[in-house]
């Protein structure tokens, strides 16, 4: 009998869709995350969103904030609660340097996906900057002009 398929890496990542919509992301930092066991079945199980969530720099240490992960479905009364504040973990030189960044202003610390490396949860932060309106519309330009030019050059081949 053949081997059993690997698991679809569908839900092995969850992505903050609007992120680089809304921010010039300027540095990247590969952060592990502290979860309890059911938070990590619900995020294999693709129950997890980012969309909100956001890093804060507290007391020397970074929390990750509302992110929300869902309940695990089998879990028994000892659940977690969905938006509880999780602990990132990083070497002690890059929360020194995202304190910094954060504490000059105009900055912020942005889960940008959330996946998992081998058997634990890993969360992509990203060093942001806040994008303006004008910014958005020029990338929804250069978006529709590439796409344009990309049909085109399909019907010229044919």
């Amino acid at each position: 009998m053949p081997a059993k398929p690997k698991a679809s890496a569908r839900h092995t990542e969850i992505r903050n869709a609007k992120a680089r919509h809304d921010y010039f992301v300027e540095e990247k930092f590969e952060a592990g995350i502290a979860l309890k066991g059911t938070e990590v079945k619900s995020i294999r199980a693709g129950r997890a969103q980012i969309g909100d969530a956001f890093g804060r720099f507290e007391k020397g240490e970074l929390w990750l904030h509302n992110a929300h992960i869902e309940a695990y479905a089998f879990g028994n009364t000892a659940n977690h609660a969905p938006r509880r504040t999780r602990k990132l973990l990083l070497h002690a030189h890059q929360i020194r340097k995202i304190g910094e960044a954060l504490a000059l202003g105009g900055r912020a610390l942005v889960p940008l996906r959330m996946y998992f490396k081998e058997a634990l949860v890993k969360v992509e932060l990203g060093l942001c900057a806040g994008k303006k309106n004008y910014d958005k519309r020029d990338d929804l330009k250069k978006r529709v002009v590439a796409r344009e030019l990309d049909q085109e050059m399909k019907n010229r081949r044919r």
